[in-house]
């Protein structure tokens, strides 16, 4: 027997308003994580045509209490105003067997007071896109939000053309954004900023509660969640697309994937979201974006804690992310210690990539094959200019040597920090096009090789190609 509770909804009236999903036509279950159903207590009965009406809205289930959340934001740098939940529904929190709670939210669910001009629909695409790269980043052990089912219809939705509707049963801890707190502080609210910095406080920083400077302690933890979440980004080659403080979870959750995109050629300079004029959201550009939103959420603070106390805790940022990002990087190159050099080789390989437009994933990959004592190395065939990539290389090689580890504990070490298999444009982009049509082999195959971006996993091959030159120039925009 599931059960609910709803916090959000009794704790906190003035931050919603109750509402049901608005049911699409003839909704039909398409998929399914079934790792995360069996994580949430629901076997395969739950996913039986019969059970349709729970994931497309059309049934609540016992102790739901329905809601879409009001909440503002700044969006592309400037102030966009009151925003909300425009599409998507809470329905309730599930209780699970270990005491946790986790949000039950329905993306696509209809029409809500902040939709503003929109219609409040998904299109299948989108819905896809996000379940594909939510569970892509659950298994590459980076911080998110994840995705349960994927419903599709008859239902006409109309984007740049006409397309299918669907919703997508989120899964999350929690859904408050900066913008949440940005609300009630450009409304001129500061007792809803309090209360709403007490709720998530005593909902997942309970070892804070009562504590006298629990409001620093809880915004550094914030500030430095947000760098790590950021520098996970930036080492697997992940650009975001929409990094607005709406969309920015309080809990260092990477969340609303929308536009987003993994790297194929390196480029740092790569925008994913052609919406996206001014490059805003380059892929460089985000660990400054991440501070620049964290100064957002500062300034809605400042009822609460001193300028000092929010510098304070803004000044833990840079030193979180690039100890987490440097971390992250030396496991990447195989270095199991410090060394001065490990920064001039790091960014000697990017120039390298960037210059050639090698493959940001690849080449990672195969660096991992790499010998102490062999000169030779795969990667080499990988570069035009053989001289640049050998005095690299030879130096590389050296430093590889200070290590005491051997090439296979290496090796096997660095296989665990470098994925084969990541989730590209293209490979999303052709399961797209066999679920529109019914197909769902494509889907179901690259969720299971997402599931293990780590090991070589050869019956799947295919899936780690270069993308061919039409995947490295899909246009992506926000309505993805």
């Amino acid at each position: 027997m599931l059960q609910f509770k709803n916090a959000y909804h009794q704790q906190l009236p003035g931050f919603y308003t109750e509402l049901n999903p608005t049911p699409l036509k003839k909704p039909r279950l398409l998929y399914y994580s079934q790792p995360l159903a069996r994580e949430l207590g629901l076997d395969d009965s739950w996913f039986t045509p019969d059970k349709t009406a729970v994931w497309a809205g059309e049934t609540l289930l016992s102790g739901m209490q329905p809601l879409a959340q009001v909440y503002s934001g700044h969006q592309f740098g400037g102030w966009a105003g009151q925003l909300g939940d425009g599409r998507g529904i809470l329905l309730g929190e599930q209780i699970l067997a270990d005491g946790r709670s986790m949000d039950w939210h329905l993306k696509g669910a209809g029409l809500t007071p902040y939709s503003r001009m929109g219609d409040g629909r998904a299109v299948l695409r989108s819905v896809i896109r996000e379940f594909l790269a939510s569970e892509a980043f659950y298994h590459l052990g980076i911080p998110t939000t994840r995705a349960l089912t994927i419903v599709t219809s008859e239902h006409p939705v109309f984007r740049e053309q006409p397309e299918r509707g669907a919703m997508l049963l989120r899964v999350s801890e929690s859904h408050v954004r900066f913008g949440h707190f940005e609300h009630f502080y450009y409304r001129k609210q500061p007792e809803q900023v309090r209360q709403l910095a007490d709720f998530v406080i005593t909902h997942h920083w309970p070892q804070l509660a009562g504590e006298e400077d629990r409001y620093q302690r809880w915004f550094t933890d914030v500030v430095e969640r947000t760098a790590r979440m950021i520098a996970h980004w930036q080492t697997v080659g992940f650009a975001h697309g929409v990094m607005n403080t709406d969309n920015m979870s309080i809990l260092g959750l990477t969340m609303d994937y929308g536009p987003y995109g993994f790297l194929d050629d390196y480029k740092p300079d790569f925008i994913c979201n052609h919406s996206d004029h001014q490059g805003r959201y380059a892929f460089d550009n985000q660990p400054a974006v991440g501070l620049w939103n964290l100064h957002r959420l500062a300034q809605t603070l400042s009822g609460l804690m001193t300028a000092e106390q929010l510098q304070a805790a803004l000044a833990a940022y840079e030193p979180a992310l690039m100890q987490a990002y440097g971390e992250q990087m030396r496991a990447k190159l195989g270095f199991f210690t410090q060394s001065r050099q490990d920064n001039e080789l790091l960014t000697g390989l990017l120039s390298l990539m960037a210059q050639e437009g090698r493959d940001y994933t690849r080449t990672f990959r195969l660096l991992c094959e790499v010998k102490q004592q062999q000169a030779d190395t795969p990667l080499r065939d990988e570069f035009i200019d053989r001289a640049a990539f050998d005095s690299w290389y030879q130096h590389y090689r050296q430093r590889l040597q200070q290590e005491s580890v051997s090439d296979a504990e290496r090796q096997q070490a660095m296989k665990k920090a470098n994925p084969k298999f990541i989730l590209r444009n293209y490979l999303a982009q052709q399961a797209i096009e066999a679920a529109e049509q019914d197909d769902v082999s494509k889907l179901a195959r690259l969720h299971q090789v997402l599931q293990k971006p780590f090991d070589e996993n050869t019956e799947y091959e295919d899936l780690a190609a270069l993308p061919p030159d039409w995947g490295k120039h899909l246009e992506i925009s926000c309505s993805s």
